[in-house]
């Protein structure tokens, strides 16, 4: 039999060790399909949605560090991979996207499903190149390969389906330590580190802000909180790596962090950022501090708060030369007023988290912290943006082993049990557990039938309050009447037994916490549909006077327009506890 271009295909993707594809088989994929089916090493991950197959691409890359690999059919069929692509993208994982396009001698004729995937996929991909004949293969790929795994992003494949089937060009096989070259550790210059350690040795109290370029690099923040008596603020990347066992760490920043995360960054007189590109930046502090970065990438330097000095390089390497040259402070008192504000807050949260039996409708954090209680040591959570990503910031305790993966950069709704996909396949024996929100589930719930037919046991928990619960208390929070947030939801359980999976439903506190250690014990998929407090206020850690001036106009509003049954909701939710 002659080998073909989507044979080779085939071979190169094994070669680079990819194990998995996840996407919708079509026409114009038919002869790669074929292929792997022949080939017998490469499973395809058969999905409901294109977007899914993006999300579980990127979670597995995200948890295993390595090429992951969704496709899509020609033009509707690979566009549909656009939005998780971005996702992937922006999180940083290597991830290759196979677009099959239309038959070539039909590009730009105006043909059924046409597309330019080569223009369309450019913004989320380092590289994006169209393979039109036989003798560009294996080496297109092979530098999408490269590209993906060394720049840490996406790379798009886009190949005619009438391509994939010509005879292939006699070529090497590759050789996979030149198709995965590992990735360089990057460190300072030791001029640059004497600027750092000086800047640090001075007089004035530290605070350290911590991202996820810190995975890896436990032991040397420890070492380096003891070092500069320094509390440890993460930002929610950073939550995985940095916040378990760590005397240091004094929770988050941000509008879905802690109060004594906030304070900690704004009361320093030096900021290091560590491995960050934390965003917003109202939580920098003002005025006189001065601030350190170090990130391995150029271009997130000083780009969220004016630096002092700003150094290239790894977090792990960069601290472990950066520590002998630092001297031992000895005042505490910056460190202990950050932790002592820390352990308040943790105690106000953990207290939000106690349920009343018969207090209908639950509390979500009385949920969150069940999750965690009852999770395994090891489980890798996903969750939700929006509500579900404040509980899971606040209320899911990590240790080191357990992994938290969301769409956290580019905040996209219905990523979480999509990512479970990608989570549970690349990790058959781990307990996965997704913190869904109402209006993400039901935006891709079509993907559900897929963890049935793929017998993945993940555990998919939907936080159900009747309302898109983040964008209201957006809309109330400036002044604006509740509008367009309201869904009209099934009983999610009920559902989920008819599709073939065991269904969960919580309605009081007192069913709580048997409900969760049920469905984190069954051996096969589960949904979990709690019925939780619409009226919930998620605080953030600080409230300006512009959001004070902006929920006082909301309750002005609310009653001139007959909607004052809400401001008595909200009074019995966050008030008479």
């Amino acid at each position: 039999m002659v080998k073909t271009v989507a044979d080779q295909f085939a071979e190169t993707l094994a070669a680079a060790g990819v194990k998995r594809i996840y996407g919708i088989v079509g026409d114009s994929l038919n002869g790669l399909t074929d292929s792997l089916r022949r080939q017998g090493k490469i499973a395809w991950i058969h999905v409901r949605h294109e977007e899914a197959a993006a999300f579980a691409a990127g979670a597995e890359a995200h948890l295993t560090g390595e090429l992951a690999v969704c496709a899509g059919s020609c033009g509707p069929g690979n566009l549909h991979l656009v939005n998780g692509l971005f996702d992937c993208h922006r999180s940083r994982v290597p991830v290759l996207a196979i677009a099959a396009h239309i038959p070539s001698a039909e590009i730009g004729a105006g043909y059924f499903q046409e597309t330019h995937p080569q223009r369309l996929f450019k913004e989320c991909s380092h590289y994006c190149e169209l393979v039109s004949s036989a003798n560009q293969m294996p080496r297109t790929l092979e530098i999408a390969i490269r590209e993906a795994v060394g720049n840490r992003g996406v790379s798009v494949v886009v190949m005619p389906g009438d391509v994939a089937l010509q005879a292939a060009q006699s070529t090497p096989a590759p050789m996979v330590d030149g198709l995965l070259p590992r990735r360089a550790v990057v460190t300072p210059t030791r001029a640059d580190l004497d600027k750092l350690a000086a800047l640090l040795n001075g007089r004035g109290c530290v605070t350290v802000l911590c991202g996820s370029g810190c995975q890896g690099a436990h032991d040397q923040l420890l070492a380096l909180g003891q070092r500069l008596q320094a509390p440890m603020v993460h930002a929610l990347r950073g939550k995985e790596h940095v916040e378990w066992e760590n005397p240091y760490d004094v929770g988050m920043t941000g509008l879905i962090g802690f109060a004594s995360g906030y304070y900690a960054m704004l009361d320093c007189d030096v900021l290091l950022m560590l491995g960050t590109d934390f965003p917003y930046r109202q939580f920098y502090p003002q005025g006189s501090a001065r601030i350190a970065q170090v990130d391995i990438r150029a271009e997130n330097i000083g780009r969220r708060a004016p630096v002092d000095l700003g150094i290239i390089g790894d977090v792990g390497p960069t601290l472990d030369a950066l520590l002998p040259l630092l001297e031992q402070k000895r005042d505490r008192s910056h460190l202990e007023q950050a932790t002592e504000h820390y352990r308040k807050a943790r105690k106000g949260l953990d207290e939000l988290a106690i349920g009343k039996p018969g207090r209908r409708p639950i509390h979500p954090q009385q949920v969150a912290k069940a999750i965690s209680d009852h999770a395994s040591d090891d489980a890798v959570f996903t969750c939700d943006v929006g509500l579900p990503t404040v509980w899971a910031a606040r209320y899911l305790a990590m240790n080191g082993k357990r992994r938290l993966v969301g769409s956290f950069w580019h905040g996209s709704m219905a990523n979480a049990m999509a990512q479970t996909i990608g989570a549970q396949s690349a990790f058959p024996g781990r307990q996965v557990i997704s913190l869904s929100g109402d209006g993400g589930f039901a935006m891709l719930m079509g993907d559900l039938l897929s963890l049935v037919q793929l017998r993945l046991p993940a555990k998919i928990v939907v936080f159900n309050n009747g309302a898109l619960g983040f964008i209201e208390l957006e809309q109330k929070s400036t002044g604006f009447l509740a509008t367009g947030t309201e869904l009209q939801n099934p009983n999610f359980a009920a559902m989920a037994e008819v599709v073939g999976m065991r269904g969960i439903r919580l309605e009081d506190p007192s069913e709580v916490e048997a409900g969760i250690a049920a469905a984190l014990a069954h051996d096969g998929p589960v949904l979990v549909d709690a019925v939780v407090n619409r009226a919930e206020l998620a605080m953030p850690p600080a409230v300006t006077a512009e959001m004070a001036k902006g929920f006082s106009l909301y309750m002005v509003k609310a009653v001139m327009s007959g909607r004052g049954d809400e401001l008595v909701d909200l009074a019995k939710t966050n008030l008479w506890r």
